[in-house]
């Protein structure tokens, strides 16, 4: 009895820690928001609450005269979904080469590739900044997309799951007739799907809201993403505290959407790639 009790008791503390922690987390986003529906003067109040909820705040951040908001959102969706997309399937292929195929130097060459990993971000801007000059991609949306749609870390995932399935598969799909495309794209892509979820929003999520490229990249304000847009909000507009939370909160919207809508799919792959990797 003993023991089950201090059993309840921990779990109990470790409930309440976490629901502290909960609410850490959420209380700056509940102010945001709550900022966001009151007038400029009371954003400087020590009252939470509006006196009145002015809903036309989000309405109105698209009507601010030089701000292409509208247009901001579409280039931060269309530039994070395109990475996501090419990501995903450029990680899967080489994922499928170093998991699935035989050929010389192959494990010499995926510890090389995950090397790359270790050299920080910031390191590499400059050679790719280099190579999109050369390239005229400087300012436009493939300068945003193509450096950002291969990743070392997502080929690393994808190998893990892909390593994880049977290799009679593959001998029993080249009996069937089925070459090294079709064993990729109908045998192994369906059953690499949990980790394909989980790379898919890794992905969308940590270029949806990238900062620095974009702002080394892009010089013309209607190409902005939506963090270079807010930034150019902040200091073109002046102190419109309440218009620029709702800016954040709507840019925010998407990441909550994709969250709520896979939060289960991302679990399953997180803790499958732990187990199978």
């Amino acid at each position: 009895m003993a023991s089950h009790s201090r059993s309840s008791y921990t779990i109990t503390l470790l409930h309440v820690v976490l629901t502290l922690i909960a609410l850490s987390l959420v209380i700056p986003f509940v102010w945001m928001v709550l900022t966001s529906l009151k007038e400029l003067e009371e954003c400087g109040l020590e009252s939470w609450l509006p006196v009145e909820f002015l809903w036309k705040n989000y309405s109105d951040v698209f009507r601010i005269e030089g701000i292409q908001f509208g247009r901001w959102y579409w280039n931060s969706v269309f530039v994070a979904a395109s990475v996501t997309f090419l990501q995903v399937f450029t990680s899967s292929l080489a994922a499928f080469s170093f998991a699935r195929l035989e050929w010389p130097g192959r494990n010499k060459v995926f510890l090389l590739y995950l090397g790359t990993m270790m050299l920080p971000g910031l390191v590499m801007m400059i050679p790719n900044y280099n190579i999109m000059i050369h390239l005229g991609l400087v300012d436009s949306y493939l300068g945003l997309i193509i450096p950002a749609a291969f990743s070392a870390f997502g080929t690393f995932l994808l190998r893990q799951f892909m390593m994880s399935i049977p290799k009679s598969l593959d001998e029993a799909a080249e009996i069937d007739g089925a070459n090294k495309w079709q064993l990729y794209w109908d045998v192994i892509l369906p059953l690499a799907r949990p980790g394909l979820v989980t790379l898919a929003i890794f992905t969308f999520i940590g270029n949806y809201q990238s900062f620095f490229w974009p702002l080394v990249m892009l010089k013309s304000t209607h190409r902005y993403t939506l963090p270079i847009g807010l930034l150019f909000f902040d200091s073109s507009q002046g102190q419109q505290t309440n218009l620029m939370m709702a800016a954040i909160t709507m840019s925010v919207v998407p990441m909550i959407i994709i969250f709520v809508l896979l939060q289960k799919r991302l679990v399953k792959g997180i803790q499958m790639g732990a187990v199978k990797g």
